[in-house]
């Protein structure tokens, strides 16, 4: 069974940088949005941002000018590069896609830790 892997989690500073990237095991066809979600812990998973196969991108209020999501459709990868981080950043960090027929690919997730 296809799933997502995701990569780039790991600990920073506040203020720090991190880039987290994500493609599929196997082969996935007719792939429509893609999107990244995080959970922290004792909180519901909540949406960071997502992307269209036409580049439109949604984020969440909470990362707007800091965060930007990025897609390499040929690769059926997906980046989110997240600048000036902070300690409510702190979650793991799953990937997202989806098909045309609405079947949803989750990853494992990455962990991403900001904290001095």
């Amino acid at each position: 069974q296809v799933r997502l892997v995701e990569s780039g989690g790991g600990l920073v500073q506040p203020g720090g940088s991190l880039r987290l990237s994500c493609a599929p095991s196997g082969s996935i066809s007719w792939i429509t949005d893609m999107g990244w979600y995080r959970q922290a812990p004792g909180n519901e998973r909540e949406l960071v941002a997502t992307i269209t196969s036409t580049g439109t991108t949604n984020y969440a209020d909470s990362v707007k000018g800091r965060f930007t999501i990025s897609r390499d459709s040929a690769k059926n990868t997906v980046y989110l590069q997240m600048n000036s981080l902070k300690a409510d950043d702190t979650a793991a960090y799953y990937c997202n896609m989806r098909n045309r027929l609405n079947r949803d690919y989750w990853g494992q997730g990455t962990r991403v830790t900001v904290s001095s």
